[in-house]
């Protein structure tokens, strides 16, 4: 009885979610629909991945929109859904400004806008001062992780289920089910079922409802290995003192990652750090002693931007960092301390930092910008703002202006690289520069991976008679025999009997590798340029790579090759 009463509460809760965010649950619900469409149709999975991700930020949006309503006391249905109806034209806008393609300005932009949306959606019923911020936020957390944990319990007995009936009673189950099942379970199940566990507006929150097992995790786990970790860094930065060699490279992430999880649990234990001592003085103390090792951060990551100059990567490290620095400069301060005020402010630098004359994207062409002009006027290769050929350069600065140019033409445009030729191309580099493309990261037992672009539409074989796949290539149609030798790439044309095409595919990708492998192992190539033609008097050959992978140790052994291949039988 206690177990049927428990599932009756339990479908009441997600019938009540669904009441009460229903369009929250119709975009969850739409993204799981456009992910199974593009498992079914993969030849256009980059227009359906934008629209995919495009619905998955309507569901933050939504929620903000529903949570705010409720913190206004405005439930009136028509404005309710005017505002959804605003939403879906942000969305529309969004993705026809923001996501025309997804490289890493588009993907670096909606991951900072999901980023500000969720915590928007945590602190908005509470903006923009409100008691029990704290075990809100706490009760959120554990609602996620029981979601998880459900949604995990289900996935696995369902799993278990299709198998069963796979392998006992024979009826077969394509693999693809079991991935639908667990998106279903994902943006149906588990969204409604931890949107059903969201406190109501009035719904009290006291610190006498703190969760038992966070408690034990904080207090008696979490905070002394924070504080064992934080003495550790005390005598590295003694013993960078005493050697005086200033910190670089790996000492920065250390110390930013531990110091974002110290400010998580200072967040955490604020309603019950009276109940301790010890978590008293942690909370009193722990902000200020960590400052002087956020200063041995700020050196090491100042020492890498002297180096290499800012870059997205770096621009964000920095953000983060001022932000875990403003908030042990709070703690340390602030006898009353308001926590709404940390993810608003984080919130704030998410959207700073994609968008305006300050983001990072600007910051940092700006200074790649600044760099390679120090670097040409250091070699004397500027003159009236136009390059000057030069063979007399180091090989250190080879490589330095080689990166900056690689850096634009991967994350931005060539055409935003200052006194460039307005045609320039990577593989011209010697006739603007006076040197070859330097690369330092293509060293032995690197790899690469080139991939047909598949988004341009269907492939053209027209004026040919026969289509092969690589995957069934030792095969016969007819006359028409063609092979395939996986170890040494080499194709094998033979017809009625005598052969008549012969050719090693390591050629064509070893242009491949001269013109685009850099510091990226992997390229998105256009359909043109993962085509190869060839012919001789008997017969004409066109091939298209699907994918073009292999190990730069071994350029001229085998390699791993998908592709077409069309025949004309002249």
């Amino acid at each position: 009885m206690k177990l049927l009463i428990n599932i009756k509460s339990m479908f009441m809760a997600l019938y009540l979610s669904v009441k009460r965010f229903p369009f929250t649950i119709i975009f969850s619900a739409c993204v799981a629909a456009v992910l199974i469409i593009i498992s079914e149709n993969p030849t256009d999975k980059d227009n359906l991945g934008k629209i995919a991700m495009v619905l998955a930020l309507g569901i933050p949006v939504s929620l903000c929109i529903r949570l705010l309503f409720e913190r206004l006391n405005k439930e009136k249905t028509y404005t309710l859904i005017i505002s959804y109806a605003g939403s879906l034209l942000l969305l529309f806008t969004y993705y026809s400004l923001l996501l025309k393609d997804l490289r890493m300005v588009s993907i670096s932009r909606y991951v900072a806008v999901s980023l500000a949306l969720y915590l928007t959606f945590i602190f908005i019923p509470y903006f923009p001062k409100k008691d029990q911020f704290e075990m809100y936020v706490v009760k959120i957390a554990g609602n996620f992780s029981i979601t998880v944990i459900y949604s995990v319990v289900l996935f696995a007995g369902l799993s278990a289920i299709l198998f069963t009936i796979d392998k006992l009673l024979g009826i077969r189950i394509d693999e693809k089910v079991y991935y639908y099942t667990w998106l279903i379970v994902v943006f149906i199940f588990a969204v409604t079922h931890f949107l059903a566990k969201i406190p109501l507006k009035n719904e009290s929150l006291a610190s006498k409802m703190y969760p038992k097992p966070l408690k034990v995790l904080l207090l008696y786990i979490v905070m002394p290995l924070i504080t064992v970790y934080n003495s550790i860094l005390y005598i590295y930065f003694a013993k960078i003192i005493i050697t005086r060699q200033w910190p670089v490279g790996l000492v920065a992430n250390l110390v930013l990652w531990y110091s974002v999880v110290t400010v998580i649990v200072l967040f955490l234990i604020s309603p019950i750090k009276e109940e301790k001592k010890w978590s008293q003085i942690f909370v009193i103390y722990f902000p200020k002693v960590i400052l002087p090792v956020l200063a041995m951060m700020f050196v090491s990551i100042f020492i890498r931007i002297n180096a290499y100059g800012i870059t997205e990567n770096r621009y964000y490290v920095i953000v983060l960092a001022v932000w875990v620095t403003f908030v042990m400069i709070y703690y340390s301060i602030r006898k009353k301390v308001v926590n709404i005020i940390i993810p608003l402010i984080l919130t704030v630098l998410a959207i700073v930092s994609v968008f305006g004359p300050f983001s990072s994207f600007s910051v940092s062409k700006f200074s790649q910008n600044k760099r390679l002009k120090n670097l040409l006027l250091k070699n004397n290769m500027l003159s009236d703002s136009k390059i000057l050929a030069s063979s007399n350069v180091s090989k250190e600065d080879r490589i330095q202006i080689s990166s900056i140019i690689d850096y634009f033409n991967r994350n931005h445009s060539l055409t935003e690289v200052k006194n460039l030729p307005a045609d320039f191309k990577i593989e011209n580099m010697d006739k603007v520069f006076g040197f070859s493309f330097e690369n330092q990261y293509v060293l032995e037992g690197s790899y690469f991976n080139f991939v047909l672009n598949n988004s341009e539409g269907p492939l053209d074989i027209k004026g040919y008679d026969y289509i092969f796949d690589a995957r069934t290539l030792n095969s016969k149609s007819g006359n028409l025999h063609a092979f395939y030798d996986y170890d040494s790439a080499v194709v094998k044309i033979s017809y009625e009997g005598k052969e008549v095409y012969l050719k090693d595919l390591n050629t064509f990708t070893d242009e491949l590798i001269k013109k685009h492998v850099t510091n990226s192992s992997e390229k998105l190539l256009p359909v043109k340029e993962m085509t190869f033609t060839d012919e001789n008097e008997k017969i004409a050959v066109k091939f298209i790579f699907l994918n073009i992978s292999g190990n730069l140790k071994e350029a001229r052994q085998a390699k791993g090759f998908e592709f077409y291949m069309a025949v004309k039988i002249k």
